[in-house]
C-alpha cells in the first residue's frame, strides 16, 4: 500500500459538479493498493497517518498528530502510484491491485480511520476526479507498508 500525504488547511473533491468530500484542516490521502494487500496494511497505514507527528506544536515543532490536533482526512484512491515508468513511455500498472479488490480495502481504511475517532470525507473509487487543496506547509510526504522508500 502507498499513499502520499498532504498536511492541507483545506481540501476538497469533486466529481462531475457534485462535491464528494470535504474537509477542513487535516490530511489529504492519496491511496493506492498493491494486489498483494491486505488487512495488515490496512491497519498499519491507517495507524501510521493518523499517528504521525506532522503538526506544529506551541514551540513550531512537528510534535503533534492528526488525532491530537482533531483534524480530518480526506481519502482519495489513485492507482497510478503503483505506475511504473522504468521501461518505455506508459506507465504499466500490474502491481496495482484489480478494482474489486482495490475498492474493498479503499472502503475498510476509510472504515479503519473512522473507527479510530477521525473525521473522514472519501472521493469516489474509479471516478475522474478533481481535487482541490490548500497545502500546508507545504509538507507532503510518502508512505510504503513494504517500506520500499
Amino acid at each position: 500500500m502507498r499513499a502520499v500525504i498532504q498536511r492541507v488547511s483545506s481540501a476538497s473533491v469533486k466529481v462531475g459538479s457534485e462535491i464528494t468530500g470535504t474537509i477542513r484542516s487535516g490530511l489529504l490521502v492519496f491511496l493506492g493498493i498493491h494486489h498483494d494487500d491486505g488487512d495488515q496494511e490496512i491497519r498499519w497505514m491507517s495507524d501510521k497517518i493518523s499517528n504521525l507527528r506532522i503538526f506544529e506544536d506551541d514551540e513550531g515543532k512537528m510534535n503533534r498528530s492528526l488525532i491530537d490536533t482533531g483534524g480530518a482526512m480526506l481519502v482519495v484512491s489513485q492507482f497510478t502510484l503503483y505506475g511504473d515508468c522504468r521501461k518505455g513511455r506508459r506507465p504499466g500498472y500490474s502491481a496495482a491491485a484489480p478494482p474489486e479488490h482495490a475498492n474493498a480495502l479503499y472502503e475498510q481504511f476509510i472504515s479503519q480511520v473512522a473507527a479510530s475517532g477521525i473525521e473522514t470525507a472519501s472521493g469516489k473509487f474509479q471516478a475522474q476526479m478533481d481535487v482541490s487543496l490548500v497545502n500546508d506547509g507545504p509538507v507532503t510526504l510518502l508512505l510504503d507498508s513494504n517500506k520500499t522508500f
